[in-house]
C-alpha cells in the first residue's frame, strides 16, 4: 500500500508554488479521513473531495516521491507523515502575534492551531490598555520588547493583525527582529525583502470574488 522509495529531495524553487499551495489541502483531508477511521484512500477519492482532478493530485505528489500503488492507492497515516514532513509541520512552530484588539484575540483564542503545527506564543500591543492583559493564558506585551521575544523564543513566523495604517510599520519591525515568514491580515500589499514569505487574508476580497458570479 505504500511505496518502498522514499520521498524525493527536490530544491524548493523546482517546485511550482501552486503545487506547495495544495499540499495543505490535501493533508486537511486526508486528517479528515483518518478521524472517520479510515486507513486507505485513492486519488480519485480525494480528488471528488476537493475538485480537483486525480492526474492533478498524483502530479502533485510525484514531485516529491511515490506515495501509493496503483490499484491499492495511499495508506492514509503514512502519507499524512510524509505531508508533514514536506511541509515542516511535524514539529510546533512558534508563532507571534501582533495586535490584541478583536481580530487578534479571536486568532490567539483559536484552538486548531496546534494540533496542525502551530503555537501563538506572544501576543504585542502598542496600546497601553492592552498592554499586561490576558487574551487566553498569554499575557499582552509591550511591542517595544519584540525584538528581544523573537529571539528568546527562536519564532520565524509572524501574524499582523492591525490597522492597515499600521501594518507595513509592523512588518519593517518584524522583518528587522528576524522574523521571516509573515501572515497578513490588514488588506494591504507589504513590501517586504524578497526573502521574506508573505501571505495575505482579506476576506472583502473573497468576498468581492463571490459578489461576480452573483450579478
Amino acid at each position: 500500500m505504500r511505496s518502498t522509495k522514499a520521498p524525493v529531495k527536490r530544491i524548493k524553487s523546482e517546485i511550482p508554488d501552486i503545487v506547495i499551495g495544495r499540499l495543505p489541502v490535501y493533508l486537511r483531508t486526508l486528517n479528515l479521513l483518518a478521524s472517520e477511521g479510515r486507513e486507505v484512500t485513492s486519488s480519485q477519492e480525494l480528488g471528488e473531495h476537493l475538485g480537483i482532478s486525480s492526474a492533478q493530485i498524483r502530479k502533485d505528489l510525484s514531485h516529491f516521491g511515490e506515495f501509493g500503488k496503483q490499484g491499492t492507492g495511499y495508506n492514509i497515516p503514512y502519507l499524512c507523515k510524509q505531508l508533514q514532513k514536506i511541509l515542516n509541520v511535524d514539529k510546533v512552530w512558534s508563532v507571534v502575534l501582533v495586535g490584541a484588539g478583536s481580530l487578534g484575540n479571536a486568532i490567539a483564542n483559536y484552538n486548531g492551531f496546534e494540533s496542525r503545527g502551530f503555537r501563538i506564543s506572544a501576543i504585542f500591543d502598542e496600546d497601553p490598555q492592552k498592554i499586561g492583559n490576558e487574551v487566553g493564558t498569554i499575557v499582552v506585551e509591550s511591542i517595544n520588547g519584540l525584538a528581544e521575544r523573537i529571539k528568546e523564543l527562536d519564532a520565524h513566523i509572524a501574524v499582523i493583525a492591525v490597522p492597515v495604517q499600521a501594518a507595513q510599520r509592523v512588518a519593517d519591525y518584524l522583518i528587522e527582529s528576524g522574523i521571516a515568514s509573515i501572515l497578513c491580515y490588514a488588506p494591504i500589499t507589504l513590501s517586504v525583502p524578497a526573502n521574506v514569505r508573505v501571505e495575505y487574508i482579506d476576506p472583502v476580497i473573497h468576498f468581492q470574488h463571490m459578489t461576480y458570479y452573483l450579478g
